[in-house]
């Protein structure tokens, strides 16, 4: 089987020509997000329900479970994950080095990904994570399939002609929404109760019911949130600066800054799209009986190893309360290694893959002309300076990030710990990337908020 003629025929958005100015990244970008937001309102036409436990997951998938975009960015991410273990572990090898080796990755991982929509549909379709309407799974799973292409061919856009990953701004969009409804909302629940918390908090306080226990579970969310949001744009700031100078222009220098969140937020996705995936499976398992990798009641897990890999949400709310269960804690401590490890490896693993490495960012500096003072002007020698840096701080940035996503999972936040996480990130960065890229093309009136 030709193998290239294959990857060179795969459908793809073709790239801009020329460099492409910020107004019509933003239009792009603008245009890609409201489709996003359009379609994931248009729900599976016969399919009757789906798995409450994967509703409430989605939301870092880039998906609206239920509706035509309910694989979201599964398929993509999984085939990186995969990808990036095969690379890392040496049973592939890429030339990540020069275009063509950098193209051909991509190939395969698209090709890897319309591979994983065709998979993840089938599964969803007829494994119960989407109740099809009787003689309708291969039109859900069609459906399915089609909306993991969408969300791949958007993604493409967003790389090549907006701003940031589609990835990451699918992310935002889908926490951003949630973190809103859950602080701002004045709809009720079944039960009767404000779903947002700053209007239950208001009417809990103007109707008297001023207490201890009527009082922190609506207020705990909101500080831990606000916390959480504090710590990740102080940890945004943190970073190395390596001096560097002009070979030929005495006097002349800048710095080159390694952040301390190094490998940003890829890491803690990769890790949370990987257990969602294992969860995945465990929901489709538990629906035929099978409880090898957990068991679930309406919709939640009971019992089995994958109850030791979900946090306890309201572990903060217990403790308070002196409430504390010996499970809890025990999931507490597993949940933290896994997020805190996972996201570490992971952290390593995409320095390597995604030219962010020591040699890479060696050849980068050496290609500008520059050097590091009181060191001879070789690749070799910047290179092995900064390896004194950029996998310690992966290592580390990567660790911080699953100690960070973890802590505010078990707060009781207004959304994942998780998922509060990543929209600062993407959030931060975003905006530090037009900072930086754009200026130029920008708005005068829109400028002066970015040069602030």
């Amino acid at each position: 089987m030709n193998w290239d003629a294959i990857l060179n025929k795969l459908p793809s958005v073709e790239a801009p020509k020329k460099e492409v100015n910020f107004n019509t990244r933003l239009k792009w970008t603008a245009i890609i997000l409201v489709l996003f937001y359009i379609l994931s309102n248009v729900p599976l036409y016969g399919s009757e329900s789906a798995a409450e436990l994967l509703k409430r997951v989605s939301m870092l998938m880039g998906a609206s479970f239920g509706s035509i975009l309910t694989l979201g960015i599964g398929p993509i991410v999984t085939s990186s994950i995969i990808l990036q273990l095969l690379v890392g572990s040496k049973i592939v090898e890429f030339d990540l080095s020069t275009q063509a080796g950098k193209a051909r990755f991509g190939q395969i991982q698209k090709l890897m990904a319309f591979g994983f929509c065709a998979i993840e549909s089938f599964a969803f379709a007829y494994f119960g994570a989407i109740v099809p309407k009787a003689g309708m799974a291969s039109t859900v799973c069609f459906q399915l399939f089609l909306g993991g292409l969408i969300i791949v061919f958007f993604d493409e856009v967003i790389t090549k002609w907006g701003i940031g990953s589609g990835i990451s701004l699918f992310i935002a969009a889908n926490v951003s929404t949630q973190i809103f409804t859950e602080a701002f909302s004045f709809a009720r629940s079944e039960a009767g109760y404000l779903i947002g918390k700053i209007p239950a908090l208001i009417e809990t306080v103007v109707g008297g019911a001023f207490s201890y226990e009527t009082i922190m579970p609506l207020l705990t969310p909101l500080l831990t949130t606000a916390l959480v949001f504090l710590i990740v744009i102080y940890a945004q700031t943190l970073k190395i600066e390596i001096p560097l100078a002009f070979g030929s222009i005495k006097g002349f220098g800048r710095k080159w800054p390694l952040k301390f969140i190094y490998a940003s937020v890829i890491p803690v996705i990769l890790v949370a799209v990987l257990l969602i995936n294992i969860s995945v499976a465990g929901q489709m398992l538990s629906s035929k009986g099978i409880n090898i990798l957990g068991e679930y009641s309406d919709g939640a897990i009971v019992g089995g190893p994958l109850l030791l890999l979900s946090p306890p949400t309201n572990f903060l709310q217990n403790v308070l309360q002196f409430n504390i269960l010996g499970i809890d804690v025990l999931r507490v401590i597993t949940y933290s290694l896994f997020m805190i490890i996972g996201s570490a490896v992971f952290a390593i693993f995409w320095v390597m893959t995604s030219g962010m490495d020591a040699g890479s960012v060696a050849k980068q500096i050496q290609n500008t002309g520059m050097q590091i003072p009181g060191f001879r002007r070789d690749p070799r020698v910047i290179e092995k300076v900064l390896g004194r840096y950029i996998m310690p701080l992966a290592l580390m940035g990567g660790a911080f990030v699953g100690f960070l996503a973890s802590f505010a999972d078990f707060t009781g936040s207004l959304a994942s710990g998780t998922g509060i996480l990543l929209v600062v990130m993407i959030i931060y960065q975003l905006y530090e990337q037009i900072a930086t890229q754009y200026m130029k093309d920008m708005n005068p009136t829109l400028r002066k908020y970015f040069e602030m």
